[in-house]
Parts: C-alpha cells; sequence; structure tokens
C-alpha cells in the first residue's frame, strides 16, 4: 500500500485487506516497512530472531524465514516482522543493489514450504506491503519488489497532492520494475454526506479517471476500535465495521483479479502489493 502523506489510513487498509484474505482463508503475508511498527504491533505476531531490518541486510533464505511469524488473528496470515530499527535502511538515495535486496528476499518465499517448519503449511497467495508515507528507501525497495501499487488516499485537499506524488513514484520506479503497476486509487475515510468529500473525489476522478476505484471505504471509528482492541475489522460486528469489511472484501476480490504474472514466474506464485 502506497499513500506519500501521513494519516491517510494506509496501515488500515493492509489491516482491513489482510482480515479479508484471513476470512476468505487466502494465506497471506504482511511485510511491515514501516518504521513505526503499526502492522506488526496491531497483529502482535510470536516472537522471532530476526526482523525485516536484518532481511534488508541479508536476504537469505534462513534469515527470511526467521523474520516470519504467525499473527495472532489466526491460521494463514503471517508477518515480517518490523520496527523502529528498519528506519536504518530508509536512505534518502539508495543504490539500485540495494533497492533489489527486498525483492531477492521475497522471491524465495515460495520455497520456505520446503523448510522443515513450514513443510506443513501451503505457500502464500497474497503479499501485502505496508510501505511508510515517505518515498526514501523502503518505499521504493517495496516498488521494486511488487507486482501493483495500491495507492491510498483521503478526501482532502491536502492528500489530493500526496497521491500525485505516490502515482509518479509508480511511474519512476516501473524503470526498475516493469511488472510493476497501479492497481487503483482507493479512497478512505470518506463521509458520503459531506459536500467536500464528494468534490474532493470528483477532482480525484477528473484527474485519475478509471484509476479511481469504485468501491470507497466509509470514515466508521469501528476501524479504530478494532484496531485498539487488536482485532480485525470482520470480527467487530457492529453496523458500521460491517459496512467497512463489505467494502475491503469487495476491493480485495478487486485486486486479485487485477493480479499480473511477473516475468520469470508461475501461474500459482503470490502476488506482492505495495
Amino acid at each position: 500500500m502506497l499513500g506519500l502523506k501521513g494519516g491517510v489510513g494506509k496501515t488500515s487498509v493492509v489491516l482491513g485487506l489482510a482480515g479479508a484474505a484471513l476470512q476468505r482463508k487466502i494465506r497471506t503475508l504482511v511485510v511491515d516497512l514501516d518504521p513505526q511498527g503499526s502492522c506488526t504491533g496491531t497483529l502482535e505476531p510470536g516472537a522471532t530472531t530476526s526482523t525485516l531490518a536484518d532481511v534488508l541486510s541479508d536476504p537469505t533464505r534462513s534469515v527470511l524465514r526467521n523474520a516470519i511469524a504467525p499473527s495472532a488473528w489466526g491460521e494463514g496470515l503471517d508477518v515480517l516482522v518490523g520496527g523502529e530499527e528498519t528506519e536504518a535502511h530508509n536512505r534518502p538515495d539508495p543504490d539500485h543493489a540495494g533497492l533489489g535486496r527486498l525483492d531477492r528476499a521475497l522471491s524465495m518465499l515460495d520455497t520456505l514450504s520446503m523448510l522443515d517448519t513450514m513443510a506443513d503449511k501451503p505457500p502464500y497467495r497474497l503479499v501485502l506491503l505496508d510501505c511508510p508515507p515517505s518515498l526514501g528507501a523502503l518505499t521504493r525497495s517495496a516498488l521494486v519488489a511488487a507486482e501493483g501499487a495500491l495507492l491510498v488516499t483521503e478526501p482532502t485537499v491536502y492528500s489530493l497532492a500526496g497521491v500525485q506524488r505516490a502515482f509518479e513514484a509508480v511511474q519512476h520506479e516501473r524503470e526498475h520494475n516493469p511488472d510493476l503497476h497501479a492497481l487503483g486509487v482507493v479512497v478512505n475515510r470518506v463521509r458520503t454526506r459531506s459536500s467536500e468529500h464528494n468534490y474532493r473525489i470528483n477532482e480525484l476522478r477528473e484527474i485519475f479517471g478509471s484509476l479511481v476505484l469504485p468501491t470507497v471505504l466509509p470514515d466508521r471509528p469501528a476501524v479504530q476500535h478494532a484496531q485498539g482492541a487488536g482485532l480485525p475489522i470482520q470480527r467487530w460486528g457492529t453496523p458500521g465495521a460491517r459496512e467497512v469489511a463489505a467494502a475491503l472484501d469487495v476491493l480485495l476480490a478487486r485486486m486479485l483479479r487485477a493480479r499480473q504474472p511477473r516475468r520469470q514466474r508461475s501461474d500459482q506464485a503470490c502476488p506482492r502489493c505495495g
């Protein structure tokens, strides 16, 4: 997930899609690239001997495996654990070799089932990458590794500039990753009765056309309540939570349909969404 303005709810969208995938029994890995570690904190994975920072330093199969743990949300949803130590890899002007380390590590995911600790588990069908709200090495590494980028924004005047920068970043990174494409712009925290929100959504459609997804995510307190309780929105059970969960399920289905196969990878390989 990509959003180059803080506070647009990018991590909430990642968590919501992870919960939707869990509900559909789609084995999913969440990669927590944001040094704030919000995904890791909410999903509460078990203890690991490595983290994403170690993977970026030494992208080997064993280090990767030691940085992944099951989430507390349920079987089939794992976390590549992040945290503030990842910030050390967020250099503003990284070299191309450094940008390829995450891609190199994630390309080993399909072979992790060969290890004893993963022998009874199927391959991941979906990988969700939660990027920080800046265009440093971590976000660019995600764009090099991803098949698709979902651009997250809010319907506010200040968020429009952020989504424009995010779209330009995707187009620029296609030089290094020609398989990368924009999955669309998802508008988050929408109040449908707000004339300002409706105006900004129309403005987004004038700029990005059909790239703006028809499914918007409504602004409901249930999202923060569920995250505060460490639960997926799909298990919160209020009318607002059900409304958000339904929209997320539609969004997940659209993302899976829009998947494009990467070069030199089989049709069974899991899509990676930044």
